[in-house]
């Protein structure tokens, strides 16, 4: 089975916000950041991520990434604020 991940990628800090779902988090943020992703987070330059979670398999992670955008924006800023508080760009960090 495939593991998930849910991710949030920002342009700086508490600027505007993507939450997106993956089955490789690395390869999907490279994606981001090389602009081979159309849409909403090519048009806002989103290529920082400065959150993510790890899920088993790829339909929790599906049914989280549901949850975080039905939710508030100050919910969204409080993960990643307790995450990562100083909004670091993760993509390097991670480890998959």
């Amino acid at each position: 089975m495939k593991k998930g991940y849910i991710y949030i990628l920002t342009n700086k800090k508490n600027g505007t916000l993507y939450v997106g779902v993956t089955s490789n988090l690395s390869k999907r943020i490279w994606e981001h950041k090389n602009k081979f992703v159309e849409g909403f987070t090519n048009k806002y330059h989103l290529n920082k991520l400065v959150y993510y979670e790890v899920f088993d398999d790829i339909e929790n992670a599906i049914k989280r990434e549901k949850q975080l955008k039905a939710g508030n924006r100050k919910r969204k800023l409080d993960l990643i604020n307790s995450f990562n508080p100083q909004w670091d760009d993760l993509y390097n960090n991670i480890c998959l």
